[in-house]
């Protein structure tokens, strides 16, 4: 594998029962970069995100993560390896308290007290609403704070990539800006890298990041990169959807073979 390259993905297929929602699907995520993937509900978006973590089998295709093949590999050893989860929902304890939260991961590894002491504190240094109600009930979060909270839960044990499904859905604009500047604040200032589904167009736009649009029906197996001109798709033949999704900057397309 490339030196930069954290993680790759191969032909990977999956789905659920006999239906196959992800097919075909190849990229390769940097180490560093912020990669956004986009498109509408119902696209495969989720189902390759929890393929990649395990949470669902891979059907053919094989994922690479720092040059170990992990297709076969448990969620918790994936996660052990360095990658974390943000999963869409957010999916918190509304009866534990905000810190136990955060916390919870640690029970089940064997981590330095005191590492974990000031891990903890960076966490809270990057989102200071949660050191606030840190002995708070989950419950008593606002939707944006959850969605921090959740962020912040991934980030106790300092994985190298994090997957965030859908950090933007349901959460006011202000909390919006807000987890955007911090995903790049780590991006540049802790070489983190992050893969980001997302369609909340002001979240895309901030993170000015390679884009990969997936679209009904499109076999990933052809990709180009492409620059937008100010008012009209660089490519003709360029959907208008994803031209709106795309005029801020150059983005990752997934095009079809030809005769596909």
């Amino acid at each position: 594998m490339t030196k930069n390259i954290l993680l790759k993905i191969e032909n990977i297929s999956s789905g659920y029962g006999s239906t196959i929602i992800v097919n075909n699907f190849s990229f390769e995520v940097q180490k560093g970069q912020v990669l956004v993937i986009t498109g509408s509900n119902g696209m495969g978006k989720t189902t390759l995100m929890k393929t990649i973590m395990g949470l669902i089998e891979a059907r053919n295709g094989t994922i690479i993560f720092k040059d170990e093949d992990i297709t076969n590999s448990s969620p918790d050893y994936r996660s052990k390896l360095g990658i974390g989860y943000v999963p869409q929902g957010r999916e918190i304890f509304s009866a534990l308290s905000v810190e136990q939260n955060i916390m919870l991961p640690i029970y089940t590894r064997k981590k330095n007290s005191l590492n974990i002491k000031d891990k903890l504190e960076e966490i809270y240094s990057l989102f200071p609403i949660l050191k606030e109600k840190r002995f708070a009930n989950g419950s008593s979060l606002s939707g944006g704070q959850q969605q921090q909270l959740a962020i912040a839960r991934a980030l106790i044990f300092d994985p190298e990539i994090i997957i965030l499904d859908e950090p933007a859905e349901g959460i006011q604009p202000s909390i919006v800006t807000f987890i955007g500047e911090t995903l790049l604040d780590l991006s540049k200032n802790s070489k983190k890298t992050f893969i980001v589904v997302e369609q909340n167009i002001s979240l895309i736009s901030q993170l000015n990041s390679d884009c990969i649009l997936v679209e009904k029906g499109i076999s990933p197996n052809r990709i180009r990169t492409m620059t937008f001109g100010e008012d009209r798709p660089a490519d003709p033949n360029l959907t208008e959807t994803a031209y709106r999704l795309n005029r801020r900057g150059e983005f990752v397309l997934l095009t079809p073979k030809p005769g596909t």
